[in-house]
């Protein structure tokens, strides 16, 4: 049988095209299934209006609380209008609290609520149980490698 009969008339594409072996395809699908992961453990561990989203402002708050809009946009990779879009939506949670920037203000500072303080060791055995499943289906030196390759790729 030929190439052709086999794939029903079509000749083989090579990956990277408008198919689904392209690279960002596989990339969002894997952002997808992985959204979908979180989310299940949150609503298990009864947060299940902690969107996956919110990590862009969660995690940098949890490494520093109290950045100024400015630099959580920064450290998040966010627009300064998605982050105040993002921010409100956190509030409007009761993740996260605005208040005046002592030094200066017009700038405002986001801190995290209890809610998410109470929330952050949820999020971090979730993350790690997910990292432990991702070391389990393709090694801890792949997992390396693809920390470092997606480093590369957000900073494209």
């Amino acid at each position: 049988m030929s190439e052709l009969s086999a794939g029903r008339g079509r000749s083989p594409r090579p990956p990277g095209g408008a198919t689904r072996e392209n690279l960002g395809f596989l990339l969002a699908k894997a952002v997808q299934r992985w959204n979908e992961l979180l989310y299940e453990r949150f609503v298990a561990a009864g947060y299940p209006d902690v969107r996956p989203s919110y990590g862009s402002i969660l995690v940098p708050l949890f490494e520093e609380d109290g950045l100024r809009m400015g630099e959580l946009a920064a450290r998040a990779r966010l627009s300064k209008q998605t982050m105040t879009t993002m921010v409100r939506l956190l509030e409007r949670d009761g993740l996260v609290e605005r208040r005046a920037d002592p030094s200066d203000g017009r700038a405002s500072l986001v801190f995290l609520s209890e809610r998410a303080h109470d929330f952050r060791p949820v999020a971090e055995a979730t993350l790690a149980e997910l990292d432990r499943l991702v070391v389990r289906t393709l090694s801890a030196r792949s997992c390396t490698e693809l920390r470092k390759a997606l480093r590369s790729l957000a900073d494209l």
